[in-house]
């Protein structure tokens, strides 16, 4: 017997929910100045049903940068608004929900 989602109620096989997640963002990409003049990606519009920092250590090793997950935006060492909006079209999440600022 399979085992059942807790949100959807469908079978695991056919669960729907990541999916959805991925599709109802508002993801906004933009960049901050910080300390000394440096360049930070900020990815902002997050929520829980994506996994955050799995998809900050995908971004870093994509652009071999540094940076961090704190709450439910990832910070980028570096100016990569661009990459960042087609590497996101590549890990799921449709062109049209991300916003380059």
């Amino acid at each position: 017997m399979s085992d059942i989602c807790p949100n959807c109620g469908l079978p695991k096989e056919l669960c729907v929910c990541e999916t959805i997640a991925l599709e109802s963002q508002k993801i906004e990409v933009a960049t901050e100045k910080r300390k000394f003049g440096k360049i930070y990606t900020v990815i902002r519009g997050l929520s829980k049903g994506v996994d955050i920092d799995d998809l900050a250590k995908k971004l870093k090793t994509k652009f071999a940068c540094g940076g961090t997950s704190k709450g439910n935006q990832i910070e980028l060492q570096g100016d990569h608004r661009q990459r960042a909006k087609r590497v996101l079209a590549e890990l799921g999440f449709p062109e049209e929900t991300v916003e380059v600022k």
